[in-house]
């Protein structure tokens, strides 16, 4: 059985020597980013690029349709919610749905663990979605993809700890060991992946209450705030003082007060969490 401390050892020397394997994002979740990222690319350009994987098309126009995005005609075809929804929301959205694909198990030892991971990034994306609504310079699908990446690093971690069957199966000692070593290589899979700064921030900060960015509340608040929200009773956060917390002022939001009970998030926060976990 190997110790805590031989482990953690383990990932930071594979942390030190570059030979951590990170996860990758889907093909069609860049190419749709980067063509995004070119001003001219049209509608019938990205619309092509989301047919190329199928499973993927299928969820866009189901979410597209969905109480979230619908409007007063059925959309029909995947230009057609390129078109309606813009091209930049696509592009959230479709990193969104591709980021389930990533959290999939390779096996019945890992199952458990990586579905109670995304079901958690769900939560607190789904909330970060709901709080972005009163601060207007923040993107909902943006805070939405925030959540759903703010612990991604907590994957190598679990891959590694594959190899040690008496870790996966010890909850505790292995959530606290994700909450050591996890925030750097999240940080790490996102600037691998060509995240902005303000995105890639998110996983070496969503643990710090004391988290300052700046005057205005950022994606990092946001994910603070929407985590704390969804934590047991028991976790050493929950039982801090949220008064203090600068997020919390940030965002507008008094500690006391549950997200979930403010008029529409409930609704909202519910829809969210059925687009991401169906």
């Amino acid at each position: 059985m190997i110790s805590e401390q031989e482990f953690l050892d383990q990932i930071y020397t594979a942390i030190k020597n570059n030979s951590i394997t990170l996860p990758t994002l889907p093909e069609v979740a860049l190419r749709i980013r980067d063509a995004v990222e070119q001003e001219d690319t049209t509608a019938r350009e990205i619309a092509d690029l989301v047919a190329t994987d199928a499973a993927l098309a299928a969820r866009l126009l189901q979410v597209a349709n969905s109480p979230l995005y619908r409007g007063r005609v059925t959309i029909d075809s995947i230009q057609m919610a390129v078109t309606r929804l813009g091209n930049k929301l696509i592009r959230n959205l479709i990193l969104s749905l591709a980021m389930k694909q990533i959290f999939q198990a390779t096996s019945d030892t890992m199952d458990t663990a990586l579905r109670t991971a995304w079901d958690q990034s769900v939560q607190v994306a789904a909330i970060s979605r709901a709080l972005s609504k009163q601060i207007p310079h923040l993107l909902p699908e943006q805070a939405m993809l925030a959540g759903l990446v703010h612990n991604i690093g907590i994957l190598p971690v679990l891959v590694m700890a594959e190899n040690h069957p008496d870790l996966v199966e010890d909850g505790i000692k292995l959530r606290n060991m994700v909450d050591k070593v996890s925030p750097y290589i999240g940080e790490s899979i996102l600037k691998e992946w060509g995240f902005p700064e303000n995105m890639s921030k998110i996983p070496l900060n969503f643990q710090n209450i004391e988290y300052d960015g700046g005057a205005i509340a950022d994606y990092v608040d946001l994910v603070i705030v929407s985590r704390l929200q969804t934590l047991p009773p028991e976790h050493h956060l929950a039982q801090a003082d949220w008064s203090v917390i600068p997020s919390f002022s940030k965002i507008g939001l008094e500690p006391e007060i549950e997200v979930i009970n403010i008029d529409g998030v409930s609704e909202e926060v519910e829809e969210v969490c059925g687009m991401l976990l169906s």
